[in-house]
């Protein structure tokens, strides 16, 4: 393929991509046509087809983008970064088609994930590569358990988000991340640890 014909791919793919991700953050998975998708982004089934097999396709791939998109604006290591890993999702989401559809997505992931990965098992691996960053710098309790964490606070911003975006549209998601990590730490990290830590919501809003 010649460079002009891999250029109009790619951008033909991220047209799909972006058309995809505001039809499953408006309409759930089950709510998107593909034929509505085609025509949000202003091609043939055909060409959509050619790039993705099935709306099943369409979502997995939104799914798997998910992590790749969150990047704390600030530089940190260990739990303070697992901290803003969560604030930059929560104030971002909004803001991101993509992450607005995959916000959406979780709820549906039993209609196209197929047994494979899914977006509760990739957060849980950013979070245990933190977390046993923390544990590593001794930032936690002597009983904490990467793994178990990891999950619990995956959970947790998934119960989140749920609830914001019935109550509030996600505009207080950031809040209630903060909320979750103010409850959590004394369970998790050594008091001298939280003591330095920043929980406020603007490490997450700062320009990208």
């Amino acid at each position: 393929m010649t460079a002009p014909k891999q250029e109009r791919a790619v951008r033909t793919r991220a047209a799909i991509l972006n058309a995809a991700a505001e039809a499953f953050a408006e309409s759930g998975f089950s709510g998107a046509s593909v034929a509505g998708i085609s025509r949000r982004a202003g091609l043939t089934l055909g060409a959509l087809y050619f790039h993705f097999p099935s709306k099943e396709a369409l979502a997995r791939e939104i799914v798997s983008q998910q992590v790749g998109r969150v990047k704390p604006p600030l530089e940190s290591e260990g739990l303070q970064r697992a901290i803003d890993v969560t604030l930059t999702w929560a104030a971002w989401v909004l803001d991101d088609p993509m992450l607005l559809a995959g916000a959406r997505l979780v709820q549906d992931q039993e209609a196209f994930a197929g047994g494979g990965e899914n977006s509760h098992q990739q957060w849980t691996e950013v979070l245990v590569k933190d977390l046993q960053t923390a544990k590593e710098r001794e930032e936690l309790l002597a009983d904490a358990v990467v793994l178990s964490w990891a999950r619990v606070l995956v959970n947790a911003c998934t119960g989140a988000q749920m609830q914001a975006q019935l109550t509030t549209g996600r505009r207080d998601l950031a809040e209630r991340v903060a909320e979750i990590w103010q409850c959590l730490l004394p369970a998790l990290a050594r008091p001298e640890v939280i003591a330095g830590l920043d929980l406020s919501e603007s490490r997450g809003r700062m320009p990208r």
